[in-house]
């Protein structure tokens, strides 16, 4: 008889899902990284230089382009735009919640944030 137990497996998301390498290139090349890790964790274990934080429950304020509450520059729906979290399962869907809204370039850090920094990419403490 076969095993039954279902095996859990990572989400899937229609967001790319990039390398922390290419997400550290685009981001030296002027891409926009929302960091939606809590504070806490981004206390704990660090930030990536340039992110802004982002907030999950507010992100049409934050980010859409006539929004006169954002936090970052965002003129164009093509902005170059990464999304880091603790894992996909954080990252995933505000990268979808993004390009529902319009945006095209949106995406988000295979790994998250520790993938980001076991490949070396620059992080600094808060």
């Amino acid at each position: 008889m076969a095993d039954s137990t279902p095996v859990e497996t990572e989400p899937t998301y229609d967001a790319p899902l990039i390398t922390p390498e290419e997400a550290a290139q685009r981001a030296a090349g002027g891409a926009l990284v929302i960091d939606v890790r809590s504070d806490a964790g981004r206390a704990r274990d660090g930030v990536i230089p340039g992110s802004v934080r982002g907030d999950r429950e507010n992100l049409d304020a934050q980010f859409l382009i006539d929004s006169p509450e954002k936090l970052a520059e965002v003129t164009e729906w093509d902005q170059d735009i990464v999304i880091v979290c603790g894992s996909i399962r954080g990252s995933g869907p505000v990268a979808e919640q993004l390009r529902a809204k319009g945006f095209t370039n949106v995406a988000h850090v295979d790994g998250g944030f520790p993938a980001w920094k076991e490949s070396g990419a620059p992080t600094a403490e808060v």
